[in-house]
């Protein structure tokens, strides 16, 4: 019997605490899995380096505030602007789906600000080309299975036409990719032109502008000359990047971070002690066996490895398989409510590190406590425990 062969069969000494113990860490990790994407997702901590960069600019009162059209080409004269362009909320559904995310934008200022959104040269063109047209996030047209050259009603619960209608449709020129997978990632985006010239109310308004510095002046320095400049006026602004900005949102609902990390926490705490009773339970039934093994020549040396051994295997390999089950699941869900999750539900390789450390410390914390009180008495006082 070779040293492996010892560690499996004492592994299934007793198969049904084993396999309860198991399914017990399968549960622990695939919720770690799950609720980490969930806390990337919901708390936006992944969007990426455009983000950063970006500058956005709203009401200094609240983003429903709208502000002046006329903003803009006073944002454009101030030193160290390179562009600047705006979007607006919309709030619209389609069918009776949850809101999501769509802006009217002045078309070729927008995507030369946010050159992340990836769209091929004839669908550009063909957006560019029709008033009613608009272009959409790859997970927005997934979810609903929208296509090129479809004709989509959006019903706003915000703006209604000049004819006192709320629906509003629009045709499908393209469906964009967003290499960032961040803040873009899930919208629909259409004219300005058309929405402000057929909109009841609001005309000449904007929700936010957004702009990028050309690299003369510290980005703070670029933030506080764009608020300076609406000073005392009757709609001052509020200016930070993308990224400070969707953390701000995200934090409306609460700190999500430490609200999942609380979870967890508990979780891994409450398997740790059932892993440790399982685990101290198992060593103890086998002092007598050790005593043994003593006898034939095994040093605590290796009886110690054999047991750690033993441990890491009943946690490390159904961690593994948890882990990869709720990636699975995530990427389930993010497939079928891409409206909502446009950045995609995902675990990066900071929360992989992070759960096979946590597979790790169960693992130990189960078995080092246990087996050092063991290994601590002789040969004689194991023989003597039966």
């Amino acid at each position: 019997m070779n040293r492996f062969t010892l560690i499996w069969r004492n592994l299934w000494r007793k198969p049904i605490r084993t396999v309860f113990t198991m399914l017990a860490v399968l549960v622990v990790f695939f919720l770690f899995t799950v609720l980490e994407g969930l806390r990337i997702a919901l708390s936006l901590s992944d969007v990426g380096i455009e983000a950063q960069e970006r500058l956005l600019t709203s009401h200094k009162v609240s983003l429903i505030m709208m502000l002046p059209a006329a903003y803009q080409s006073r944002i454009a004269r101030l030193p160290g602007v390179a562009a600047v362009s705006h979007g607006t909320w919309f709030g619209g559904r389609y069918q009776d789906n949850p809101e999501f995310a769509q802006y009217p934008v002045v078309a070729e200022e927008y995507l030369a600000l946010n050159p992340e959104i990836k769209l091929s040269s004839a669908q550009r063109q063909a957006w560019l080309a029709n008033r009613g047209g608009a272009i959409v996030g790859r997970p927005v047209a997934s979810q609903y299975g929208w296509e090129v050259g479809d004709r989509v009603p959006l019903r706003s619960s915000i703006w209604t036409r000049n004819n006192g209608s709320n629906v509003w449709e629009f045709d499908i020129e393209g469906i964009f990719d967003d290499t960032d997978a961040g803040m873009n990632a899930g919208v629909v985006l259409f004219h300005y032109d058309y929405f402000d010239e057929a909109r009841a109310f609001g005309k000449g308004t904007v929700g936010w502008y957004v702009s990028k510095g050309d690299g003369s002046m510290p980005i703070e320095n670029l933030m506080a000359s764009i608020d300076a400049e609406f000073e005392n006026s009757p709609a001052e602004t509020k200016t930070n990047t993308e990224a400070a900005f969707a953390q701000e949102y995200a934090q409306q609902f609460g700190n999500i971070g430490l609200i999942v990390t609380l979870i967890l926490s508990a979780v891994v705490f409450m398997i740790l002690l059932v892993t440790g009773h399982t685990m101290a339970q198992s060593v103890r039934e086998r002092i007598h066996e050790m005593g043994v093994l003593k006898t034939l020549g095994f040093t605590s040396g290796s009886i110690f490895r054999l047991t750690v051994l033993e441990g890491l295997l009943l946690i490390l390999p159904v961690g593994i398989l948890a882990m990869a089950l709720g990636r699975a699941a995530l990427a389930f869900v993010s497939g079928a409510m891409g409206a909502m999750f446009p950045a995609g539900l995902h675990v990066g390789t900071q929360s992989v590190v992070l759960g096979l450390a946590l597979m790790l410390a169960v693992s130990l914390g189960s078995v080092l406590p246990p087996v050092i009180r063991a290994l601590k008495l002789d040969i004689v006082a194991l023989l003597r425990t039966a």
